[in-house]
């Protein structure tokens, strides 16, 4: 069994969204929406959240640029030297995983949880995502971010 929680990153300019999966890698919930500051404390927040929660690994939604020109600086390449920055600071793996679409689900979750439009959906994007790669993994398509024989037994 799977021992661990992985923690999904919904990176944004203004807001980062965090969603935790439980230890067993079946369910994803949001956990908190981080105002950007500085890369340096938003760092270290995302490392005590990890910490508090015993992480092994963290997802990073990557977004999808279908019609990105070749050679135009598209979001993901934001998400990428963002992400390239954050794994200077951190031991544990980092997983990419598409996040196409995670507004809109994380909108609808939004509406059914009541929250005021005005609320920021950024932990439930992170939420989507990070459910849709739990999902992947338990399906087999796509492997875990750390090999099988490498993770703690319960």
């Amino acid at each position: 069994m799977t021992s661990g929680r992985l923690i999904g990153i919904d990176h944004g300019l203004v807001r980062i969204g965090i969603a935790i999966s439980d230890a067993s890698w079946l369910i994803a919930r949001e956990l908190e929406v981080i105002m950007r500051t500085t890369n340096k404390a938003d760092f270290e927040r995302i490392h005590t959240i990890a910490a508090e929660q015993e992480a092994i690994a963290y997802v990073i939604g990557l977004p999808y640029a279908e019609y990105a020109v070749q050679g135009e600086f598209t979001q993901a390449d934001k998400v990428k030297n963002w992400a390239a920055r954050f794994s200077a600071t951190t031991s544990l793996p980092i997983v990419f995983w598409d996040e196409q679409l995670t507004s809109v689900d994380a909108r609808e979750i939004s509406i059914a949880k009541k929250r005021k439009s005005s609320e920021p959906i950024d932990d439930l994007a992170a939420r989507v995502m990070l459910q849709s790669y739990l999902d992947a993994v338990r399906d087999q398509r796509t492997p875990p971010p750390i090999p099988p024989e490498s993770r703690s037994q319960e």
